[in-house]
């Protein structure tokens, strides 16, 4: 019987090689989408996604699938690696685990993990460049991040840049209310009166500018995924969404001709700023010119941010990982690969496990391996 088969029965993980022979590591994956990594010497087992983490019976399987893994593994592992979130399930797992056989265990940042998913794929060791782009990660000093350049390297990581934060007014809630993402959009341009006519339908809009002012459950955020939902706020396109991405799924839908806004974006000390281009989709009434404007403008202006940070390098790599859920987006996606090509940059895709929180556990599990 396929080693594969006996990790995980008829659900059989995705086996990918590696460029060298590594030690046994485990990687417990993300909140969302769940996998499981077993690296054991020149080869990665990536469990099938299980879905969330946020039942008791999804817990109980994810701990089933991990003892499946070491079960079959060629030996103990010399790491286990996990989330530095400290409420994610896959977390505490990881820790019990390391606490009872005594395996050191590592926190990988969800970002970095994403750009190290890649570079497993692709079989880079070396140094890479990598644009993480999604919904939510947390940053080591407890940030939510989401929209952010790193230089990752053997094990290591820096984070050369981000986009301008954006206040998230509720929290999590903004991601199934663009329209709270699209209030502090506002906010963010100086036009905080209006919001409360903006939307007199929320009878939470007449409070938002004041909470968010006094910084109450309304977190800062480099998100990307929060940008684009507060583009869809800005230009009522699912002000109230069913899931989390639908009204940035239907924004991208609208897209007949990107077209890029001149001066749309600002850069200082790194950081990429967008407010420009918020507060012409703030008057602009029109969705699909809207949906044209900000899918071009964010491709240039991506651009224009990673071009000049190699720029300023002394040996830049030359290639550049795309990484995170935002990149699900086909049109932002080849927009930007264009823009980066051109710049003679190579860009190195997700490709069987796509950008998705999916690859979170190969990408824990390749960075304690490259570690060690």
């Amino acid at each position: 019987m396929p080693r594969a088969a006996r990790i995980e029965g008829d659900a059989q993980p995705l086996v990918l090689p590696l460029p060298k022979r590594f030690p046994v590591v485990l990687g417990l994956g993300a909140f969302l989408k769940n996998t499981t990594t077993l690296i054991d010497g020149d080869q990665a087992y990536v469990s099938r996604d299980a879905g969330h983490t946020d039942s008791v019976g999804s817990i109980v399987a994810m701990g089933d699938r991990m003892e499946r893994f070491l079960e079959q593994a060629s030996g103990p592992p010399a790491a286990i690696a996990h989330d530095l979130h400290p409420d994610f399930p896959s977390t505490r797992l990881a820790l019990r685990l390391a606490s009872e056989r005594g395996i050191p265990a590592l926190p990988v940042q969800h970002h970095h993990a994403h750009v190290a998913a890649v570079a497993a794929e692709h079989g880079v060791t070396g140094a890479l460049l990598g644009l993480a782009f999604d919904g939510f990660g947390l940053g080591p000093a407890r940030e939510a991040w989401g929209g952010e350049l790193l230089l990752c390297g053997r094990g290591d990581c820096r984070r050369l840049g981000a986009l301008v934060p954006l206040s998230q007014p509720g929290g999590d809630i903004a991601a199934r209310e663009p329209w709270r993402m699209g209030a502090a959009a506002l906010q963010a341009v100086g036009r905080s009166g209006d919001i409360a006519s903006r939307w007199p339908d929320r009878p939470a809009a007449k409070h938002l500018s004041a909470i968010m002012r006094r910084e109450l459950n309304s977190p800062p955020t480099s998100s990307a995924g929060r940008l684009f939902d507060a583009a869809c706020g800005l230009l009522d396109v699912h002000p109230v969404a069913a899931f989390e991405g639908q009204a940035p799924m239907a924004l991208e839908a609208l897209v007949a001709a990107p077209e890029v806004l001149p001066g749309g974006w600002r850069i200082t000390d790194g950081q990429l700023d967008f407010r420009p281009l918020l507060a012409v989709l703030a008057d602009l009434g029109d969705p699909a010119r809207g949906a044209d404007l900000f899918h071009g403008t964010l491709a240039a202006g991506v651009a224009d941010w990673v071009v000049r940070h190699v720029d300023e390098m002394v040996l830049p790599p030359l290639e550049i990982a795309f990484s995170g859920g935002c990149f699900y987006n086909r049109v932002f996606s080849a927009d930007l690969a264009d823009r980066l090509g051109e710049a003679g940059l190579r860009v190195l895709r997700p490709e069987r496990l796509g950008p998705g929180d999916a690859a979170i556990s190969l990408g824990q599990a390749y960075v304690a391996a490259l570690s060690l």
